[in-house]
């Protein structure tokens, strides 16, 4: 049977355009024999022609124009990879209306103007792909969407920023918070700018998607509360040693009582958790529901020819599904509401400096257990204005330990106090030796 030509169009020809372009090239006979289908990159839409490339295209191909791609009726597949929410947001909407299948790498696009742009793929009977847009080579929007679709997904753990892991890493060895974040960006890791991954911003794009595919339901980056790694202090790390645990940082979505909740903060891992073992700039996301229990995806979260892979994926799966409505229609089926602020439940961790004499500990017992929560672990060391106290709760509620943490600094006795960070462990306070 003849190959089928499938004029593909990228907008966006930057590294991770040309490393999809290269794999194209390279793969071509592979993709052809297990598809049936020719795939070339006719059309790249660019702000500098003349910039010099790595990989440059074949003639012809780069072009400052859009409409070159919106009204070549060829063109049936392209691909984002220019990243931003404008103009991109314009040009993928634009393409869906117009009738082209748009496969997307652009987490912070999907994140917030995913409804738009899904009623418009419905509208059109075209289909919007995102794999890419999360975890990279990692398929868990393919599991998701396809694999688990009657799984009834109810939690989603995951070390989703490779970024932010190699630095809580290199910290672990020793570095300083501003030792790593240099070698993440020696190494290409991190960006010149690197905001949006250390703020934790990031993160919470990508968790925004992934609670919006297992639950289907709209979850924005707006209803996702998010912190990141600046404030992590080496005295948090070595204190995560002593309690047998290390620093991550964590998105979890959680089906609660009908109500979702999403959320983006570091927290101490313990070792014996999956989570705790995916060092270096690897990412890991865990699924659980009723007929899985549980399934951990790992592997590389970035990078051009992660990245590239994807959107490949992507497409090879829209040129085989074309015109059967498969997955067409938007992920988010259903309206769920937001669990309360502070209503989300966990162990947590905390430090405080307190004076170094005797009924200190006592207020801050007292003042936990005004709100009814309990210490699991308390680690207490001298320092330069008198004591440091590492505590680790039993499961309590968020906003409690927040009124109580309030409460602790507004004593005398109480230099500082840190941030409260969730604990993540599939054991008991007793298997842990807590008890």
């Amino acid at each position: 049977m003849a190959s089928v030509d499938v004029p593909v169009a990228l907008l966006g020809y930057g590294t991770v355009g040309a490393a999809v372009n290269r794999l194209l090239t390279d793969s071509a006979d592979d993709i052809e024999r297990a598809t049936g289908h020719r795939l070339r990159i006719v059309k790249a839409l660019v702000q500098d022609p003349g910039k010099e490339r790595e990989y440059p295209p074949a003639g012809g191909v780069l072009t400052t124009d859009f409409r070159e791609i919106a009204e070549d009726a060829s063109i049936a597949v392209v691909a984002e990879v220019m990243g931003g929410i404008e103009p991109a947001g314009g040009y993928v909407l634009e393409l869906l209306r117009g009738g082209k299948h748009v496969v997307s790498a652009n987490k912070q696009l999907i994140a917030r103007r995913g409804a738009e742009l899904f009623e418009a793929a419905s509208s059109s009977g075209v289909q919007l792909r995102f794999e890419a847009s999360v975890c990279a080579a990692i398929p868990v929007i393919k599991v998701l969407r396809e694999s688990l679709v009657v799984t009834n997904v109810h939690r989603v753990l995951g070390i989703v920023n490779g970024t932010t892991n190699f630095v809580l890493t290199e910290m672990e060895g020793g570095k300083t918070y501003g030792e790593a974040l240099a070698e993440a960006q020696a190494r290409g890791y991190a960006e010149a700018d690197p905001t949006d991954d250390v703020s934790g911003a990031d993160a919470a794009a990508k968790m925004a998607i992934l609670a919006t595919v297992a639950f289907n339901s709209r979850v924005d980056l707006a209803d996702v509360e998010y912190s990141g790694i600046t404030g992590i202090d080496p005295l948090d790390v070595a204190a995560a040693r002593q309690l047998d645990m290390v620093i991550r940082l964590v998105g979890a979505a959680r089906l609660v009582d009908g109500h979702v909740d999403v959320r983006v903060h570091p927290a101490l891992v313990d070792k014996q958790h999956p989570l705790a073992k995916v060092d270096g700039a690897f990412n890991a996301v865990m699924l659980q529901g009723d007929a899985i229990r549980e399934i951990t995806l790992e592997g590389p979260g970035a990078g051009g020819i992660e990245t590239a892979s994807a959107v490949i994926a992507d497409i090879t799966t829209v040129i085989g599904t074309m015109h059967t409505g498969f997955l067409q229609n938007d992920a988010a089926w259903r309206t769920l509401p937001k669990l309360p602020a502070g209503d989300n439940r966990s162990p947590f961790y905390f430090r405080l400096s307190v004076e170094d004499r005797p009924g200190a500990l006592a207020q801050v017992a007292e003042a936990l257990a005004q709100r009814e929560i309990s210490i699991a672990r308390l680690l207490q060391h001298q320092n330069g204005d008198g004591a440091a106290l590492h505590v680790v709760t039993h499961q309590a509620r968020a906003g409690a330990l927040d009124e109580a943490l309030a409460a602790l600094g507004g004593l005398s006795d109480v230099h500082r106090r840190s941030n409260p960070l969730p604990v993540v462990s599939d054991r008991g306070v007793s298997e842990l030796g807590w008890a």
